[in-house]
């Protein structure tokens, strides 16, 4: 996980926003392989292994996985990287542009497209690994990131399911591109539609 992705979590807990503290192990450059991360309102403590940030179960030290089941969705063609670049919209580099579950593939050859652009995968398909462009999370109730600090969302098919895309659009930024690897997403209210096809739904949220 990179430092500075720090500021940008919040606990996965019902209860207000506040600042997380981090509690370093391993580091590699800029990136934690392992650590805590503590929430400063109800005091739980999550660990960062192998550079991926846990935010499963109950919050304590050691809880299991409890990651939220899949959606089994059709597949349809995976799109370009290229294509996601363009549908994402985004001019100059900075930010953060998070990818929920089997999206989190396209962050290597979306890097090399949007260079200065830090991804962070949520719930990734389990070969991913953490890279100096790509934090990683693991969850099961929610997006343990601070609402609308996003640049960008992709949510994957696998996730395109009523509960995760609430939690994609509270963290995007308004006037920011929403797409899913699904054309017909269970979408939250607040988005603007602006094209559906081949696999892709696009939105911006309002």
């Amino acid at each position: 996980m990179h430092i500075e992705l720090t500021e940008m979590l919040r606990c996965p807990e019902p209860h207000r926003e506040d600042a997380m503290v981090l509690s370093t192990g391993e580091m590699i450059g800029r990136m934690v392989r392992s650590g805590l991360v503590g929430c400063s309102v109800c005091h739980k403590e999550f660990l960062i292994t192998n550079g991926i940030a846990d935010f499963t179960g109950s919050g304590e030290q050691g809880a299991g996985s409890g990651v939220t089941a899949a959606r089994s969705a059709p597949r349809s063609p995976l799109p370009a990287s290229a294509e996601l670049q363009a549908l994402l919209e985004l001019s100059g580099p900075g930010g953060f542009v998070v990818l929920l579950g089997d999206a989190a593939r396209f962050a290597v050859s979306l890097s090399g497209l949007m260079a200065g652009i830090h991804f962070v995968g949520v719930n990734a398909p389990a070969d991913a690994e953490e890279l100096p462009v790509l934090s990683l999370l693991r969850a099961s109730g929610g997006i343990p990131l601070r609402q609308s600090f996003a640049r960008g969302v992709v949510v994957g098919a696998d996730l395109a399911t009523s509960p995760w895309l609430v939690e994609a659009h509270r963290i995007l930024l308004r006037g920011r591109r929403f797409v899913t690897l699904h054309d017909k997403p269970d979408l939250p209210i607040g988005l603007a539609q602006l094209a559906t096809a081949k696999g892709l739904w696009v939105g911006e949220k309002k």
